[in-house]
């Protein structure tokens, strides 16, 4: 599966943390990430990603263009619901991609840990 991980500033400790609770499951997978989130998961678990721009300068767009043109299969974005974001459009605008191509897109660690449990149980089987 080809899978992206984005957050938000204040979210990028927890989605490391995500991150390296399943590291068997995502090392298996490949991985695109924003560029500032990307570097910290590549630097901190050693984990190859494909970075893409960061999200205010274009990474966001970046990632959207993926679900647009059938190139990725799973969104986990770590969004921060109670900061203003500078590029709030661009995020609506993924949101609103991966719902116009059903992507499935885990916003918060409960349900990101729902689609790891999934694909845990299809490496098992």
């Amino acid at each position: 599966m080809n899978i992206a991980l984005i957050a938000h500033d204040k979210k990028k400790p927890e989605l490391l943390s995500f991150v390296k609770r399943h590291l068997e499951v995502l090392k298996t997978h490949h991985l695109y990430a924003t560029g500032t989130t990307g570097s910290i998961i590549r630097d901190k678990t050693g984990l190859k990603i494909s970075l893409k721009k960061s999200g205010p300068l274009g990474g966001d767009q970046e990632i959207g263009s993926m679900i647009a043109n059938g190139k990725l299969d799973l969104v986990i974005f770590f969004r921060d619901p109670l900061t203003a974001q500078p590029h709030e459009p661009d995020v609506s605008a993924l949101l609103r991609l991966s719902d116009v191509y059903q992507i499935p897109i885990a916003t918060h660690v409960n349900s990101a840990e729902l689609f790891m449990k999934a694909l845990e149980k299809k490496i098992k089987e």
